[in-house]
């Protein structure tokens, strides 16, 4: 009898289920306004990922423990880029906007991406990808001024919005830098030093927050983002990137809205305005155009915790 294997899945379905729970995981941190404090989660994700990810990772952390001492300065700044401002940031954000706007940030990554890989990596920017650019900020001005561009002059972005932007780009400059430097470390094993390094340093955020203590309620939020949010979906975005490669998987980040919209339709209750759906399309037109680069484009691999590339 044939064992199932993971080989026998498509490659697509790997980033796919990534992107999915990434996704799910913008909803989470929507209701996670209502159960516990932003500055409590963003901790607590972080430590108990620490804790599931020790046993498995403690053995090539000493056998590369001389290496991580050496590039120890960049660690600490891609974890301050990656899992302290890009996560908590998001947390803070979900108090002033949706899950849908969250979700259309988030999808934005690989366009900052881009623009950012221009002056660090000496990347050169083509035309398509202006163009795609003006296309997909056509459409986030159109669904953040909720379909009146004009007034967002008047009003301005909301609080949240703003924080998800600063969020978003804090990630693709991360996603850049683990392009540009190319640590000589295992994949999980710089993911687990910037894991730790990034509790440690939210450990202020914790003693801040009026209340600490993890309510029954808060609890399976916090579980889905330490192990499903941080861990799974790392590991296959990982998947995706060694089976179609990292430009492919990365066109798969054009899904976070649609499938946030979805998730929050079915727990939220929450429907999308027009406003949402017209301004997104014109996001996800302008994305699918700019990240179509040709083969000999090496582009930055945003949401890829490895370098090979978070989130």
């Amino acid at each position: 009898m044939k064992i199932f294997s993971l080989r026998d899945f498509p490659g697509f379905v790997f980033p796919i289920s990534a992107v999915a729970i990434w996704a799910a995981n913008a909803v989470v941190s929507k209701m996670a306004t209502t159960a516990i404090e932003p500055g409590a989660i963003a901790f607590y994700r972080w430590f108990f990922a620490l804790l599931i990810l020790t046993p498995f990772c403690v053995s090539t952390i000493w056998q590369q423990r001389k290496k991580i001492q050496q590039h120890l300065t960049k660690l600490t700044i891609l974890a301050s880029l990656g899992m302290v401002l890009n996560q908590s940031l998001a947390y803070y954000a979900a108090y002033t906007t949706s899950a849908t706007n969250i979700a259309i940030f988030l999808s934005l990554m690989p366009l900052f991406g881009l623009f950012l890989a221009v002056p660090i990596l000496g990347n050169k920017l083509r035309p398509q990808a202006l163009i795609g650019a003006i296309v997909s900020f056509s459409g986030l001005v159109y669904m953040l001024s909720e379909g009146h561009p004009a007034q967002l002059l008047n009003q301005g972005l909301k609080q949240g919005d703003l924080l998800m932007f600063a969020s978003s780009l804090s990630y693709a400059l991360y996603s850049v830098l683990l392009n540009r430097w190319k640590l000589p470390l295992t994949p999980w094993c710089a993911v687990y030093c910037q894991v730790f390094i990034g509790a440690v340093l939210q450990l202020p955020l914790l003693l801040s927050s009026d209340k600490i203590a993890i309510s029954s309620s808060a609890l399976p939020m916090i579980g889905f983002a330490a192990c499903a949010a941080s861990i799974v979906a790392p590991w296959c975005w990982l998947k995706g990137v060694e089976r179609i490669g990292a430009a492919r998987s990365t066109l798969f980040m054009n899904l976070v809205p649609v499938f946030t919209a979805s998730i929050s339709i079915v727990v939220l209750g929450v429907h999308p305005s027009q406003y949402h759906l017209i301004g997104g399309g014109l996001v996800l037109v302008g994305l699918t155009l700019a990240q179509q680069a040709p083969s000999t484009t090496k582009a930055p691999q945003p949401l890829n915790p490895s370098h090979k590339s978070t989130t």
